[in-house]
């Protein structure tokens, strides 16, 4: 299982939302890129930067600290936030970024991110999926859909490759994540590489992921808790890499 340290950033610095609340947000540190060295230090391969100034503002805000966790780290981003047009998406991979998290738009304009899973491939687009139960969220979660994770990621076989999904009443709360629902996509969409994310406290629940079966899992809250020491961690990272799960950082 690939462990995939993440780090939200509102004003240029790393912070955690709880159920995606932005009033209650906690500062974890002045400089994200700091931390995304330390991470690199530490062993980890991929990274997961969310742009919360961006989702807000329905553009991409921090594309500077982008742009220097790329340049000064090895590792291979994922960056969501913000992300609506073709210039938004070339902006991002012109700052480094090997993947780009699509959300919202992926639900209220198909067509477009079709187009950007055929151009650009499955293996830079991941569609990001944020339920209440099995129905997907949008709009910074206010608004919950008709349409389901399942539904979504059928739309967009078969170039589909990336779903990660965060089931919103974990999401920050350290109690653990939604398993079972991880285990019915994992059933319903093998043919996807599951990233499960929210709800991540302790070691038994990465093991409990592990043994359902999911390839990869982003955690946040539980390393700046101090619930999860990086180097326990990086045992995970280890056995991913041993197995070949670990992809390399695109151009690099």
């Amino acid at each position: 299982m690939t462990i995939i340290p993440a780090i939200d950033i509102i004003d240029g610095r790393c912070v955690r939302l709880t159920q995606g609340d932005y009033s209650a947000c906690k500062v974890y540190g002045d400089d994200p890129v700091e931390i995304a060295r330390g991470y690199g230090r530490a062993g980890f391969t991929r990274l997961h930067v969310v742009d919360l100034d961006g989702a807000r503002a329905g553009r991409s805000v921090n594309l500077a600290v982008l742009q220097r966790i790329c340049r000064e780290t090895t590792l291979a981003v994922d960056f969501g936030g913000g992300i609506h047009t073709d210039g938004d998406i070339e902006q991002v991979f012109a700052a480094g970024a090997a993947m780009a998290c699509v959300g919202s738009l992926a639900v209220t304009d198909v067509p477009r991110v079709r187009g950007w899973l055929q151009r650009y491939g499955g293996d830079r687009i991941v569609l990001g999926a944020d339920v209440k139960g099995e129905r997907v969220c949008i709009h910074g979660w206010k608004t919950v859909t008709d349409t389901t994770v399942y539904q979504l990621a059928e739309q967009y076989a078969p170039f589909l490759k990336y779903l990660m999904c965060t089931d919103i009443a974990c999401d920050g709360m350290l109690g653990g994540p939604s398993t079972g629902l991880y285990r019915q996509i994992l059933e319903r969409l093998p043919q996807v590489h599951l990233i499960a994310s929210g709800g991540v406290g302790s070691t038994d629940d990465l093991d409990q992921l592990q043994r359902s079966g999911v390839p990869s899992v982003i955690v946040g809250k539980a390393i700046y808790e101090g619930r999860i020491a990086l180097d326990v961690l990086a045992r995970y990272q280890t056995r991913a890499e041993a197995s070949g799960e670990v992809s390399c950082k695109n151009g690099k």
